[in-house]
């Protein structure tokens, strides 16, 4: 005889129940876990006995265990995104748009995770931060809506990058039209729509022929928290102690380069580390800090003098505050870290990447920050050496970034409750 085991389960009243929320955010980089432990934080001082439980993917789990965050034991079913990017990449290369078109197993499958993890528990509240598998299948199916839902990103409308020529300029205008009809048809999903930063930060373009303004509707159809950095920025004598805490001498000039949390960026680490000795022959005193994330070996780059290889660092931000010139691959989380601090930096795209060529150039060039450079910039080591000798200390000024981003999205979140 087969015996069949039925977990007991035990009917609590709702109003007896503690509050809580399923947060989901975007495994492709670790910008997101950041500015979500950030709002976490400040959404736990509104309601001190909130549960939050993590449904979210490596390598953003990494960074939840060791802040001491509950990663839903579901996220292990999930499909790895950043796996997928990273197989999309080419030489410091990534068609985002096009990466993402063709994703749809993993998005359907973690789409399917998600249903059962909301099936199985009552959440009052689902955050989703760039959680497009979510939100765009949640518009095709409203009827599984039986939480509260907020979206949350720093990026509104697909663009066409110009190599995509004609026939990526229609299938960016079809996936923003797409996008335009659910939220017209389903205004009732999202309970609330917040984004990442302010009005001024979104590009001015159309979402394609015939089709409104980004910026204009994100203005209508969005609450707006303010950047979100999750520190507040050191001052001078804050930054000297800062940089003797983490062994940094006071003559020394730290160049920091990170390429954030996929593995997409270790051509870039390789084109700095040729550029190295005509940068420290340039300027003597140069030290390098090379991180290479959690997805890249340190051990497969070269060494050279004068530079540190990391792995993960758990701190990165307070390495960041600390430097006097850092390069970065271009993603927003590290530049408007940079920014807030008042840090020079140079920053180049990935090539053929949407949101780091057009979203965060316009928001960078807002707050008057950073200097870009193409990667055929940086594949000429005497090039690439000379513009890190060049901007190394440079005095800065950039508009100020807000410190209440996460005080702010999390007002607007507790709400919902």
């Amino acid at each position: 005889m087969v015996q069949s085991s039925v977990r007991a389960r035990t009917w609590v009243r709702a109003q007896q129940r503690p509050r809580s929320v399923l947060y989901l955010s975007s495994p492709i980089g670790l910008g997101h876990a950041r500015r979500d432990l950030a709002i976490a934080r400040e959404l736990r001082r509104h309601h001190p006995d909130l549960r939050i439980d993590w449904l979210t993917q490596h390598p953003v789990t990494k960074v939840l265990e060791e802040a001491g965050e509950k990663v839903h034991p579901a996220s292990t079913w999930l499909a790895n995104e950043s796996a997928h990017v990273e197989e999309e990449s080419g030489e410091h290369d990534l068609h985002a748009f096009q990466a993402i078109r063709r994703m749809d197993e993993i998005l359907v499958n973690n789409f399917m995770v998600f249903n059962d993890v909301v099936e199985d528990r009552y959440y009052d509240l689902v955050v989703a931060d760039e959680a497009w598998d979510v939100d765009y299948f949640l518009h095709e199916n409203p009827e599984l809506k039986r939480f509260g839902f907020a979206w949350m990103t720093d990026f509104v409308g697909w663009l066409p990058m110009p190599d995509g020529g004609e026939p990526e300029e229609r299938l960016a205008a079809d996936y923003n039209a797409e996008m335009l009809e659910q939220r017209k048809r389903y205004r009732r999903l999202r309970d609330r729509s917040i984004f990442v930063g302010n009005p001024d930060d979104i590009v001015d373009d159309e979402f394609g022929p015939g089709l409104p303004k980004i910026r204009d509707w994100t203005e209508q159809n969005f609450d707006f928290a303010g950047y979100v950095t999750g520190f507040e920025p050191p001052d001078e004598e804050e930054c000297a102690r800062l940089r003797s805490n983490l062994g940094y001498q006071e003559d020394d000039r730290l160049c920091l380069v990170t390429v954030g949390g996929s593995g997409v960026g270790a051509s870039l680490l390789r084109r700095v580390l040729d550029a190295v000795p005509r940068a420290r022959r340039l300027v003597p005193e140069l030290q390098f800090l090379v991180v290479c994330g959690p997805r890249i070996d340190p051990r497969s780059l070269p060494s050279r003098r004068g530079v540190k290889v990391r792995g993960y660092l758990p701190e990165l931000y307070r390495h960041l505050a600390a430097c006097d010139l850092a390069v970065v691959q271009g993603g927003l989380t590290t530049c408007m870290e940079l920014t807030a601090n008042r840090r020079p930096f140079l920053y180049i795209p990935l090539q053929n990447h949407f949101e780091q060529n057009l979203h965060v150039r316009h928001r960078l060039d807002r707050y008057g920050a950073g200097r870009c450079l193409t990667y055929a910039e940086a594949r000429d080591p005497d090039a690439f050496a000379e513009a890190i000798a060049k901007e190394v200390c440079r005095e800065v000024d950039y508009r100020p970034v807000e410190t209440d981003g996460a005080a702010r999205a999390a007002a607007m979140l507790a709400e919902l409750f």
